[in-house]
């Protein structure tokens, strides 16, 4: 069995988040994530595809990234927000104007002549992310539509073909003052925000993000000044749809006085000139994903409860006359994958659902009257991670862990009818590491734990039968959330560690969503309890059913992962090692230092009035009971977890004398470059092999997880002579 090379991590390619299908159904536009190991870097690559297969997929663009993509309403032109270079036809149109002025005897624009420093370091900045605009009737590169100083982050379509509406930053002149001050002093940040840091946003300012309704051909711009939201969701876009009469703008934002206490979206809509704002729900909800009907008579929308991440997230619909919102959710009890969706076809919802650790389609009757499960066709260990749909055409991102992940076609009235229906493969991107190397075997495990019956996917390596198994070593790979969900789909990391000989296992323990509210429920409040149970029991079931070797047992996970991680080192002494990633280990000290303030109040109180629950799940008090060697990673930005964590807990085992390393990335909450993630794989595979008693003693002695012979260059032979 060939292992998969941790550096064809470059050639590893997976589509973006959101699909967009023409309005003919005729061709699907979709982004791919590469990478590039030269510049270690991330690229988005922007293609478009016929969606009945007739051709292999059209790359757009070469040179520069690109983001998400929406077709205009005639289907010719698509556009897309990127941070590329200015436009060259804006260039040159604004060097024009310089010298026009000059000759006029204007001032420059900064009031005198720009040094040649001045104009490298503003040569260095990245560019604002705008939106941009392929002609695809005529050729030709993209056009560059909005110029906003601080770029633009979401947008859509008026139905005149001829605007867009897009959300961007619009900071008041007192609040660049203030930034223009803190830049040349020596104060980071001067803030009176309850919420005022978010991750990756840093500190936060107040400058609002609003509505603009911009000219396609002139790039004129006016601001909506009802649709302010100063939050850092907001910052992150406000979710228009402009309405296919024109009339209404939808939109998502928190314009409530606590709304740095809370994590309302409200549904909101206007006119395109501005006004008749109106606020559509309670506050009571978080909303996002918004389309409309055909006729522009209703909107759908997705929306969780704003105070609980544990309940469902549903859809709902607004019935635009009537002025009425309600969930159409059926009684369903089931949550909304995070991506793609609702889409209106044929006059009811379809949306993607979590049901029961797999994302499927499901069609709602748009009176709240029933909800149904479709597309038989989707395999049992197959997952669906986004889709989109119109013009009579289905195009959905399916994934599974021996198939890869590719975009498909499917016609949406036969999907919709709930019978057989073909799909037709559009994309190949990871074939070239299917044909090269084996790929996971999967199956789901159901283990009873307590009074509850728990399902883990388990992924095992090429040659493993599960019917008759030889035990192998094993990780227990701890999702994140904790109100999340895995699923069987092709993940980098599962099949790094089954090439290895690993089985891995991934439990959707009590907590996580796709199994109903009461079971997710179950965690409320009560972190450090059923969860570690269920993690537990599976690892039980894993070496009673002879698929683990109860003496090299392994444990990791990011995030809530990385907390859960902690937990099972600080309550059992059976894992071989542990790899703890980005996690809080203290929770008193991690409310105010990092940016969930709102959820820890709502789910645990205030540490100052309830400290036991605070301590009570957190590991840092039980560090004495760990007996296990575990590694740390936190990332030196991250404002989700801070690094602090980490390094408490670290410091906290070491100072017993255990086995124990920290590497800090520079970097937030994600590890956002190729070498970072490669680095990240070397790291849990050296951390593992090291304690593995099939480790020899002079492997073991010479361990370094980046591939280093660590005992040469002891010996002066290595490439530098030193240690």
């Amino acid at each position: 069995m060939d292992e998969l090379p941790l550096d064809s991590y470059y050639d590893h390619r997976t589509p973006g988040s959101q699909l967009a299908v023409s309005p003919t159904g005729e061709r699907v536009a979709y982004t791919v994530t590469e990478f590039d190991a030269d510049e270690d870097d991330t690229h988005g690559s922007l293609f478009v595809v016929p969606t009945d297969g007739s051709r292999k997929p059209h790359r757009l663009n070469h040179a520069s990234d690109a983001g998400p993509a929406t077709w205009s309403p005639d289907g010719e032109r698509l556009a897309f927000v990127a941070g590329r270079d200015e436009d060259l036809e804006l260039g040159v149109a604004g060097d024009e104007a310089d010298a026009e002025s000059e000759e006029d005897g204007a001032d420059a624009p900064n009031g005198d002549e720009e040094s040649d420093a001045d104009a490298a370091t503003a040569n260095d900045e990245e560019p604002e992310p705008q939106v941009w605009l392929f002609d695809l009737d005529r050729g030709g590169d993209a056009r560059q539509v909005t110029t906003f100083d601080e770029g633009v982050t979401d947008f859509d379509w008026g139905p005149d073909g001829e605007r867009l509406v897009v959300s961007a930053r619009d900071p008041t002149e007192r609040e660049e003052a203030d930034a223009a001050v803190r830049e040349d002093g020596p104060v980071e940040t001067e803030t009176e925000r309850l919420q005022h840091v978010h991750e990756g946003q840093g500190f936060l300012d107040d400058a609002s993000t609003y509505l603009f309704v911009v000219d396609v051909e002139t790039g004129d711009q006016r601001r909506l000044d009802d649709t302010a939201d100063a939050t850092a969701a907001g910052k992150r876009g406000l979710g228009p749809a402009w309405s296919p009469d024109g009339g209404r703008i939808a939109f998502f934002a928190n314009q409530r006085d606590d709304a740095d206490d809370s994590y309302t979206r409200d549904l909101h809509s206007v006119a395109p000139d501005g006004t008749d704002h109106t606020v559509h729900t309670d506050g009571s909800l978080s909303g996002g994903r918004a389309a409309w009907d055909d006729s522009g008579d209703r909107l759908a929308f997705a929306a969780s409860p704003a105070d609980d991440v544990y309940e469902p997230t549903e859809p709902y619909v607004l019935d635009r006359e009537s002025g009425t919102v309600r969930s159409v959710a059926a009684g369903l009890d089931r949550t909304l994958w995070y991506f793609g969706g609702p889409c209106w076809v044929d006059g009811d919802v379809l949306a993607p659902v979590g049901d029961q650790g797999r994302t499927r389609f499901v069609r709602f009757d748009a009176d709240g009257s029933g909800a149904t499960r479709l597309y038989e066709g989707q395999r049992d260990a197959e997952s669906l991670l986004t889709f989109d749909a119109d013009g009579g055409t289905v195009a959905g991102v399916f994934s599974a862990p021996d198939d890869g992940v590719d975009v498909y076609g499917l016609d949406a009235t036969a999907l919709t009818a709930g019978g057989d229906v073909e799909r037709t493969r559009l994309t190949a991107l990871t074939d070239d590491l299917l044909d090269r190397y084996e790929q996971p075997g999967c199956r789901k495990l159901t283990v009873d734990s307590g009074d509850a019956s728990v399902d883990a996917w388990t992924f095992y390596p090429p040659g493993f039968d599960p019917d008759d198994p030889e035990p192998r070593p094993t990780v227990l790979a701890i999702h994140g959330g904790p109100a999340v969900y895995d699923q069987p789909r092709f993940q980098f990391l599962d099949a790094v560690l089954t090439t290895r000989g690993y089985v891995v296992c991934r439990v959707n323990y009590r907590g996580s969503t796709s199994y109903g509210s009461e079971f997710s429920g179950a965690l409320r409040g009560r972190w450090n309890s059923v969860e570690v149970d269920d993690l537990l029991a599976v690892t039980d079931a894993l070496v009673e059913r002879g698929w683990a070797e109860p003496d090299r047992l392994f444990a990791t996970g990011f995030s809530q992962g990385g907390i859960n991680t902690a937990y099972l080192v600080t309550n059992t002494d059976r894992f071989t090692a542990a790899a703890a990633e980005h996690g809080i280990y203290d929770a008193r000290s991690a409310f105010g230092t990092d940016d969930s303030h709102v959820w820890w109040g709502q789910e645990f109180g205030l540490p100052w009035e309830d400290g036991d629950t605070y301590d009570a799940i957190s590991s840092l008090p039980d560090a004495g009971r760990v007996d296990t060697p575990t590694l740390l990673t936190a990332g030196a930005n991250d404002r989700r977890c801070p690094p602090e964590q980490a390094e408490q807990f670290y410091v906290s085992l070491r100072k017993q004398g255990l086995d124990a390393r920290l590497v800090v990335y520079d970097d937030g909450h994600d590890v956002s470059t190729p070498d970072r993630a490669i680095h990240r794989f070397e790291e849990l595979l050296g951390w593992f092999d090291r304690f593995d008693p099939a480790t020899d003693d002079v492997s073991r002695e010479a361990y370094d997880p980046h591939g280093r012979d660590v005992a040469d260059e002891a010996d002066g032979e290595g490439e530098d002579g030193e240690e």
